[in-house]
């Protein structure tokens, strides 16, 4: 009779445990980003930044495309020996050569800055969410935005009977 009632009330708890749906939330990161002063403030130094690198790049192009006008003068006129357009056509192929690698060093810099500017805010989104997900016990966060998973629970990792299944 114990034992009969013990069985009763564990398929009982089972049922009422099993029974209970799992909290799940969503938010739009996109949304949420920009509703933030913090990234608004990041987005304006950043673009300052950029600003002032792209305005160094177009000195670099206006001086090049002065001296190639010079050059084309000057050459048409008659005034440079062979030997000086080769010296003054080596020095423009240098000059470009230097924009294509500012160029270059201008788009690392911008996505070194971006990561040094956007990595903080991101990691305090991050944080704020998991806790939002303990506090209130949501077993999923989704990003509406995106379908990413922002935030789960502790969870049992499943990889060796997936493999198992795969016979790997």
């Amino acid at each position: 009779m114990k034992k009969g009632i013990l069985f009763t009330l564990l398929i009982a708890l089972l049922s009422i445990n099993l029974g209970i749906s799992q909290k799940m939330g969503h938010l739009d990161s996109q949304r949420l980003l920009q509703e933030l002063p913090e990234m608004n403030a990041a987005n304006s130094q950043l673009e300052t930044y950029q600003k002032q690198l792209v305005s160094k790049g177009e000195t670099m192009v206006k001086t090049f495309e002065a001296n190639y006008q010079k050059y084309v003068t000057e050459a048409n006129g008659g005034t440079l020996s062979k030997i000086e357009m080769q010296n003054r056509e080596a020095a423009l192929g240098q000059e470009q050569q230097a924009i294509q690698n500012y160029e270059l060093e201008v788009q690392q810099k911008i996505a070194t800055k971006r990561e040094e500017l956007y990595t903080p805010i991101l990691d305090k989104i991050k944080a704020i969410v998991d806790q939002v997900g303990k506090d209130n016990g949501y077993y999923m966060i989704l990003d509406s935005s995106t379908g990413v998973l922002l935030h789960a629970s502790d969870s049992e990792n499943v990889m060796g009977l997936v493999k198992a299944k795969l016979g790997i």
